[in-house]
């Protein structure tokens, strides 16, 4: 059985003017988040700048997560890394906390090879018992993990469940399912391309765009998985122009900028991010206003 089905929220970590996890704000987006209708919540990712937090602040973050959701949706932690020793510590003590599932980026910098990709994944999965999925975004970090990788990663490794799939390359992601037999539980990483890997077999998403707009994303992946198709492709296609703004500068700048501009005060980025700029700040909010979410 998948972790979940339908839209996942990479939520993002609100932090205080001074930098600080705002644990207050994090608990009202939680809530939120549960409240419109979002299939899971996906903590200290990409999106949760979980590169610039100690490991004290991430498993903080996680548990209190996990706290705060108590098993009302699941929560699956990022806990990747480009060292496997970290990245089995950070795994292992989610887990603990309460994490339901792992999301695991591929290791960056290192540049493994495939051989050492699935000597990575293995080790970290089979220290721990809650299910696991890669996350192949090689725009971030430089690895692209080949077809065959993650088909035997999920097939080989029993809690390997599948992939967050961000390359944005649908053609080996066809490849992928074309091998994968039904054994990897697919879900896209972008926004823009939700309908057509739940063309594919997908799961769903897990989704940057859920932050401003979740009951539209998940009624998005609704639609889709209970054969409204025509209906699915309308709110990817409306959806489109908004998110190619939340992806106008490197994220999560644009969709930290869009939530303080609905008032959620989310708080700033933590360096090396930078605030937006003001040109794509206007481009943004004009984009909000015709989707209707400003």
């Amino acid at each position: 059985m998948a972790i979940f089905e339908g839209a996942g929220v990479a939520i993002v970590t609100p932090f205080t003017s001074e930098g600080e996890v705002n644990y207050d704000k994090l608990e009202e987006l939680l809530e939120e988040q549960i409240a419109e209708g979002t299939d899971s919540i996906v903590i200290c990712g990409t999106t949760g700048e979980s590169s610039t937090m100690s490991h004290e602040e991430h498993l903080e973050v996680i548990r209190f997560g996990c706290q705060v959701v108590k098993g009302r949706i699941p929560m699956i932690a990022g806990t990747g890394s480009n060292s496997t020793k970290e990245a089995i510590y950070l795994s292992e003590e989610a887990e603990k906390v309460g994490a339901d599932g792992l999301l695991l980026v591929t290791p960056y910098y290192n540049k493994a090879t495939q051989k050492g990709l699935i000597a990575h994944y293995t080790a970290i999965a089979q220290a721990v018992k809650i299910p696991a999925l890669l996350y192949h975004i090689p725009g971030r970090t430089g690895v692209t993990m080949q077809p065959e990788t993650i088909v035997t990663l999920c097939r080989e490794v029993p809690n390997i469940v599948g992939v967050k799939e961000a390359s944005g390359n649908v053609s080996s992601i066809a490849a992928m399912m074309s091998m994968a037999d039904g054994q990897i539980d697919l879900y896209s990483g972008n926004d823009d391309q939700i309908v057509p890997l739940l063309a594919l077999g997908g799961k769903g998403v897990i989704s940057v765009l859920s932050n401003v707009a979740p009951r539209q994303t998940h009624e998005l992946c609704e639609k889709f998985l209970k054969g409204d198709i025509k209906g699915s492709l309308a709110m990817q296609l409306q959806a489109i122009p908004l998110v190619q703004q939340l992806f106008c500068e490197v994220n999560p700048i644009p969709v930290k900028a869009a939530m303080n501009l609905m008032g959620k005060e989310v708080g700033p980025v933590r360096l090396p991010l930078t605030e937006m700029e003001e040109e794509h700040k206007k481009t943004l909010a004009a984009a909000m206003r015709e989707y209707g979410i400003l």
